[in-house]
């Protein structure tokens, strides 16, 4: 009956088109039959290793399952083991070409997306890859075992069905134009996985289970609390398809662990692995260097990109009875020297993050245009007056009236507003209570870009205290919201989405391990996320992220820390050759892991790629 039902479902479903990929604005860059993306080397030899370390806050792992809550997984596991339905290009934005899926089809109405698997698609175990373990995958993520952050982008998902063994549609609960590339983006994992005496473990106690992806490498050497290795399947199913032709060179790709940056700095100046991106402008600056780079064996380059900035910040817990104010949070901002800090600590290498889509379309500047005011007047009562006018400046020090001490006196203004005063030594409240703040950090050194900010608050009568403590008890605390103040490196995106409902959302603030650390609860928020999601041209998308845009950073739940934008990259040109140039979108790591090779591997090393 149930085969019957889905026959008949699929005769009754809404037209449809299918193609080689998907757009989010119907404009793919790579037509059908294309035999590669333009940033590869197809010529590429394969072969050799390539030694890496991990830039995750974690130093070691304790699990091979990268999707429950607890624990650390190995790094890159991820993007190294688990195919998707479509893959993306590194060289556009907001497209997936088909990967598992042989064509992807969207219903006109747009309440559903079709894939159609691959014939030859195979998992590690030689399975082949079925609709049933697309369902199985799907349902697995929205499980209560597994980051919530996955049950949020997939919130407007009605369900998965299985209409044979190498189809299935994705149903969506109303149009919305991103669902199909966040569906197709889906790690996809074997049925079998967690089998154990023929019955499925509970996700949450599959944890060193070995993973069963279908993706080009597997799980190779182990030396825990040292390295681990992943090694290419030679047979790996998709090596000829367009979307992978000229990638995944290395025969065995090594991450290797240092608990110390200092040992890390060194072991990389010694040649011990051959690649690592800088995020220190210190050690970019002064001591990014020695007899390997004098000698050329070593280089380093900044390599421009076009990705988002992002908006790593200082995260305000608005939760917390002293961070709810606005007021209060806004002083806290102006006692940030930005200027000093960029001269004294930073060699002047990192721009200012400034709001939510630096770099992006997205961005807001000026006064709020006619739609995104027609967007934010219903909530007039319930944001603050300054979305109104002109968008958020991040407070500065260079200029007339622009010192520290001007800052600071606006600062004390806002806390007098805000029934703060400073008597008895410090800044009390009316039931005399001292401010009193704590910031958490897995990292000693984070002591020392925190410090100066820290200096500044004590003018005020604040108390800023430092807690560094091990990373497992950092991600506890996150994880439960139990912080004053710490810093988020939050990724940036040229198409925002249902993914910010999981930072910004009502519902994600009271859901533990959601991304929501600022404690935002705002119907505006909620209003202009779901404007967002229901976009149906990016004419209607820009005005709903620009008045967010205004909304987040007016009410003052971030301190806009700094950003880059460049790749910083150091590597050892003896042993690794790419095509140039970089391609606009890629993530530094990905690039080298997918598409570098090995100087001297067989198969003609160097043939068809350049290199400066």
């Amino acid at each position: 009956m149930r085969a019957w039902l889905l026959f008949l479902a699929s005769l009754l479903a809404p037209p449809c088109w299918a193609a080689h990929g998907y757009a989010l604005w119907d404009d793919l860059k790579y037509p059908a039959g294309f035999t590669a993306f333009d940033y590869v080397n197809p010529a590429a030899p394969r072969g050799g290793e390539l030694r890496l370390v991990s830039n995750q806050r974690y130093s070691t792992f304790d699990k091979y399952n990268p999707f429950t809550i607890k624990g650390a997984p190995p790094a890159y596991l991820a993007a190294l083991m688990f195919d998707t339905l479509l893959a993306g290009s590194m060289d556009e934005t907001a497209s997936g070409y088909g990967l598992l899926a042989e064509d992807v089809a969207v219903a006109e109405d747009r309440l559903s997306v079709t894939f159609r698997l691959r014939p030859q698609a195979r998992f590690h175990n030689g399975a082949p890859v079925e609709a049933a373990d697309v369902k199985h995958s799907y349902d697995t993520l929205i499980g209560p075992f597994v980051s919530p952050s996955f049950k949020t982008s997939l919130e407007d998902v009605a369900g998965c069905d299985v209409l044979d063994a190498r189809t299935v549609r994705f149903r969506f609960k109303k149009p919305n134009r991103e669902l199909p590339l966040t569906v197709g983006g889906l790690p996809i994992f074997s049925r079998a996985w967690g089998m154990e005496n023929g019955k499925a473990k509970p996700f949450d106690q599959v944890v060193m289970d070995i993973p069963i992806g279908s993706g080009p490498y597997k799980i190779g050497p182990v030396r825990f609390g040292k390295d681990i290795t992943y090694v290419r399947d030679p047979d790996y199913w998709a090596r000829d398809l367009a979307v992978k032709h000229g990638s995944h060179n290395f025969d065995r790709i090594t991450v290797k662990i240092y608990r110390d940056a200092t040992a890390r700095l060194e072991a990389f100046k010694a040649a011990e692995f051959d690649m690592m991106s800088f995020y220190s402008a210190g050690d970019w600056a002064r001591r990014v260097n020695g007899k390997r780079f004098d000698s050329g064996e070593l280089v380093k380059k900044a390599f421009e990109h076009k990705q988002p900035a992002g908006f790593q910040s200082f995260v305000l817990n608005s939760r917390k009875p002293f961070l709810s104010d606005p007021r209060v949070r806004e002083a806290l901002d102006l006692a940030l020297d930005f200027e000093w800090m960029s001269r004294q600590l930073f060699y002047n290498g990192y721009p200012r993050v400034r709001d939510l889509f630096g770099n992006t379309d997205c961005a807001a500047t000026g006064l709020p245009s006619p739609e995104e005011a027609a967007l934010l007047e219903p909530w007039r009562a319930k944001v603050p007056v300054a979305v109104f006018g002109p968008m958020y400046e991040p407070p500065t020090t260079e200029g007339p009236g622009r010192s520290l001490r001007d800052n600071l006196r606006k600062a004390q203004a806002l806390l007098k507003q805000a029934g703060w005063e400073y008597r008895d030594g410090a800044l009390r409240n009316a039931k005399g209570q001292a401010m009193v703040l704590e910031y958490m950090d897995s990292k000693e050194g984070g002591v020392r870009t925190v410090a100066p900010w820290m200096r500044n608050l004590e003018k005020l009568g604040i108390t800023l205290t430092f807690a560094s403590v091990d990373f497992a008890l950092y991600q506890q605390r996150l994880d439960k919201f139990e912080f004053d103040i710490t810093t988020i490196n939050f990724p940036g995106t040229h198409d925002p989405g249902q993914q910010l409902a999981d930072v910004f959302g009502s519902k994600a603030a009271d859901t533990e391990s959601s991304g929501n650390y600022m404690g935002v609860k705002s119907p505006a928020v909620d209003a202009l996320v779901q404007a967002m999601v229901s976009a149906k041209t990016k004419a209607q998308l820009l005005p709903a992220c620009r008045a967010l845009d205004r909304v987040i950073m007016h009410s003052h739940y971030l301190v806009p820390q700094w950003t880059l934008t460049a790749h910083r990259i150091a590597y050892n040109q003896q042993r690794l050759a790419f095509k140039s140039p970089m391609p606009s979108y890629a993530n530094a790591e990905e690039w080298v892991m997918f598409t570098w090779w090995a100087k001297g591997a067989a198969q003609g090393a160097g043939q068809g790629g350049s290199q400066p």
